[in-house]
């Protein structure tokens, strides 16, 4: 394990238990107490977590893990999600894209589509990404055959993701074929919904501009609900997950009224 994948274990163990003992960490990890000491010590440098004698506490960040401790968590999961959204998007169409590391990997399948050759500007075989999420703006960028239109908006350091009323300016002022959304979470009662509300209402936003919505979520984000919700599955079309996906979950969601392609 490495010590970006302990870190990231340690956030999840904290934000589920609030409190964490060196000991009982050492244990969950299989590693010493002197490596998870040190773990511990810089995450509080970091202001991740809240140091204790004993242990840590969780710092309220826990519960909403920074994009770069997430990178790891079903990693072919989240690569064969993204290989199978981009499939569904045709050459030519305009595609919004939020931020999180499953939309990233759906980004980056875009951008290496054989098919799609030709400049954005050319006209018919490229691709126009809007998105609020900087880091996919920056991987996008020097892909020719797309073209990248950036919302405005406050940087949420957590996601990447530009959040407020700048960002709602502009995407009232577009249309878009196809909205690609990660989540937080997915629910049959409850919808899409996301940790946060500045997120979930930039997110709602591109959903309204699109004429078919895509959910790409892995299974351990199905059947949960997170704080602030994006939209409700009557304005979604499609959820791409993983195979791992609870069957009785997704027959929940296809009888919705949502197609669901687990891959």
């Amino acid at each position: 394990m490495s010590r970006y994948e302990r870190w990231n274990a340690l956030l999840e163990l904290l934000a589920e238990h609030g409190r964490l003992e060196v000991e009982e960490a050492a244990e969950a990890l299989q590693v010493s107490a002197a490596t998870i000491r040190r773990d511990l010590d810089q995450l509080a440098r970091q202001q991740m977590v809240t140091r204790t004698r004993g242990g840590a506490v969780a710092h309220h960040v826990s519960y909403d893990l920074p994009l770069r401790y997430k990178t790891a968590r079903h990693a072919d999961a989240k690569q064969r999600i993204g290989a199978a959204v981009a499939g569904l998007v045709a050459p030519g169409e305009v595609v919004g894209l939020n931020g999180g590391t499953t939309t990233t990997e759906v980004a980056r399948a875009l951008a290496v589509r054989p098919d799609l050759t030709e400049p954005a500007e050319g006209g018919g075989q490229g691709l126009t990404v809007v998105t609020n999420a900087l880091n996919i703006a920056n991987e996008l960028t020097v892909r020719p055959q797309v073209k990248i239109v950036v919302t405005g908006g406050v940087a949420r350091p957590q996601s990447y993701e530009l959040i407020g009323p700048l960002a709602g300016l502009l995407l009232g002022e577009l249309a878009l074929d196809v909205t690609v959304l990660g989540v937080d979470a997915i629910d049959v009662e409850h919808g899409a919904t996301a940790h946060h509300e500045g997120e979930a209402g930039v997110n709602r936003l591109l959903a309204e501009r699109a004429r078919r919505v895509v959910v790409a979520a892995d299974s351990s984000k199905l059947g949960r609900r997170a704080f602030a919700r994006i939209c409700g599955l009557d304005a979604i079309d499609t959820l791409v997950t993983d195979s791992a996906a609870d069957e009785e979950l997704t027959r929940a969601f296809t009888e919705a009224g949502v197609q669901v392609i687990a891959v």
